[in-house]
């Protein structure tokens, strides 16, 4: 009977990040397309938007995807004064690059998600962990940018020496959102039911950061955005 070094890894199976967003909807696609086997891990950190992980999950089904909501809710209450953990701070509107923006970071979160992708990663022995961190989110958030994703990948072999640590891929590293919005268009992802905005009401507001990205990012892409947004007209200069 063959036996599998404990070592080794999966070579089709790929940890996705899925939040439920443009993005990790997109990154989902990606990876199915490439034929992967597909885990998704979604985590609920008591964000204010907790529309998200219904998407997120409605998405993981359309793909098949084997979907886990890693519960770790107690975590926002933490953080006082995070506007996406705090409901008694107001999530600023305005255009994403601003920098009232920085209002909205989590602190560490991507570096949280990513470590327990890759702990699942390691005891699935998947070889992949993908992100969909990509350029638009590098003016405001620390840990979307390379130095990040480059450190990250030091850690994860470092901190998992001698059990094949998967290898972390971060695709949309350089692209713009419409990049990643024409992308996910081509290769058919549902991004009409992803969710972006950051208020955690029904419908997207449209002139929250995140709102406004993704209203840019399908005008730029010269697409038709499928979302409902209370302001759809509104626009913000670039800072």
């Amino acid at each position: 009977m063959e036996t599998r070094d404990e070592n080794s890894r999966d070579p089709f199976t790929a940890v996705v990040v899925l939040s439920g967003g443009v993005d990790s909807t997109t990154l989902l696609a990606h990876y199915a397309a490439l034929r992967f086997q597909l885990v998704a891990v979604t985590v609920d950190y008591g964000q204010r938007h907790r529309k998200e992980i219904d998407s997120a999950r409605r998405i993981a089904q359309r793909y098949e995807a084997e979907h886990h909501v890693v519960d770790l809710s107690g975590f926002g209450s933490l953080l006082g004064g995070v506007t996406l953990t705090d409901h008694r701070a107001d999530v600023p509107d305005g255009h994403f690059a601003d920098e009232s923006m920085r209002a909205t970071v989590v602190p560490n979160r991507n570096a949280v998600l990513a470590n327990i992708a890759v702990s699942v990663a390691v005891a699935r022995r998947a070889d992949t962990v993908a992100l969909g961190i990509h350029s638009g989110d590098h003016f405001v958030y620390p840990d979307c940018r390379p130095a990040f994703i480059d450190t990250l990948r030091d850690l994860v072999t470092v901190a998992n020496e001698g059990f094949a640590p998967p290898r972390v891929e971060a695709p949309f590293m350089t692209w713009s959102k419409a990049d990643i919005v024409r992308h996910g268009s081509r290769l058919g992802a549902p991004l009409e039911l992803s969710w972006s905005c950051y208020k955690g009401a029904d419908i997207h507001c449209g002139t929250c950061g995140t709102c406004y990205e993704r209203r840019e990012a399908f005008r730029e892409a010269v697409l038709v955005d499928p979302t409902e947004y209370l302001d759809s007209v509104t626009r913000f200069a670039a800072p």
